[in-house]
């Protein structure tokens, strides 16, 4: 009982315990300020829907949102739900805020790490090319101007079972409720000793620990 009330807030959770793909994960770069999971779902009969779920770095809910949308496929509503959250943070979020996205679509997740790669690439060009699928590519122009617009984001590839913004897209009937939640504006704590003591309790896990596929096939050392 006394070590539940020491777990990691729940989208921190996932995205520091999810391989990157394309990016090496060292342990410095867990510290986000933010972090967006989002999942979109589609249906023949158009009962699909976008979700989303955003907190911050202590586990505070910004905001979460659980919208009917009739996507043509189910590409496109990835695409559009991961937009959507987007917009929704930059709204709220200071200039200069560090985010950690969580998704389960594989190639919308390299699609974004290799879109903030470019940004700092003296070339703006991406380590491999995109792979962006048909109809999305309004959304991904507004993913990438929001991933222009943080101070720096990077996507974590999860399992759907584990995403939470899964059932909001899924069933946006029963979680319409969550549209009617008060706008927040929270930002994470900056107390340096918080800061200090929150890394001692909550030490980001070892990348031997975990899938380092990603980090192997970008070129980056194995070792911490």
């Amino acid at each position: 009982m006394h070590m539940a009330a020491h777990r990691r807030p729940v989208l921190r959770n996932l995205f520091d315990d999810s391989p990157t793909p394309h990016i090496a994960h060292p342990p410095r770069t867990h510290r986000r300020d933010f972090y967006v999971a989002t999942d979109g779902s589609y249906r023949d009969d158009d009962s699909g829907g976008l979700g989303a779920v955003i907190q911050t770095r202590d586990g505070e809910r910004v905001a979460r949102l659980s919208v009917p949308h009739a996507a043509p496929d189910n590409n496109v509503a990835e695409y559009r739900a991961l937009h959507l959250g987007l917009d929704v943070l930059a709204a709220r979020a200071p200039a200069g805020a560090r985010v950690g996205v969580c998704i389960d679509h594989d190639d919308l997740a390299a699609n974004v790490n290799r879109a903030m790669l470019a940004e700092q690439a003296p070339d703006t060009r991406p380590p491999h090319p995109y792979d962006v699928p048909r109809g999305t590519a309004r959304h991904w122009r507004g993913i990438r101007a929001r991933v222009a617009g943080f101070g720096e984001l990077r996507a974590a590839r999860i399992d759907s079972a584990d995403n939470p913004a899964h059932p909001l897209a899924n069933t946006p009937g029963e979680y319409a409720h969550v549209n009617r939640e008060p706008d927040r504006c929270v930002l994470p704590r900056n107390d340096a000793r918080w800061r200090a003591q929150d890394e001692e309790r909550y030490p980001p896990p070892s990348r031997a620990d975990r899938d380092r596929s990603s980090s192997l096939a970008a070129g980056e050392p194995a070792s911490d």
